[in-house]
């Protein structure tokens, strides 16, 4: 049996990702600067768009999830996110891991892949 667990597994898997995308997102919305991405949203549209985040984190993080949203580059298209709502972005989900105590390794791994994502998402 092998001991290479995926980052899914060390992350705690799905109720883990989970946990850690509902208040990333909470943050966001909060933020003054990102707030303008979610308002005149409704409920179930967020909550759509939680569940897209959490199935594609998943299962790029290697668990047992499908992703069956759109890619980066078309679902951000138009959105005119900028290089520092990304700054501001990865500074919450920085602070997001701290919160949760994700250990420096995995904080790491998940932060490379969300930077892998940057020119897709960046207007």
């Amino acid at each position: 049996m092998s001991t290479n667990k995926t980052l899914y597994h060390r992350l705690g898997g799905y109720d883990a990702i989970s946990t850690v995308v509902h208040e990333l997102i909470s943050r966001l919305m909060a933020d003054k600067q990102l707030g303008r991405f979610w308002e005149n949203r409704g409920i179930d549209g967020i909550n759509r768009e939680k569940q897209l985040l959490i199935d594609c984190l998943c299962a790029n993080a290697g668990g047992p999830v499908l992703y069956t949203g759109r890619e980066n580059r078309v679902s951000h298209r138009g959105m005119g996110i900028t290089e520092q709502d990304w700054v501001v972005f990865t500074g919450h989900l920085q602070d997001t891991l701290n919160h949760f105590q994700v250990p420096d390794n995995e904080q790491a791994d998940v932060l490379a892949f969300i930077e892998g994502t940057r020119a897709d998402i960046i207007d």
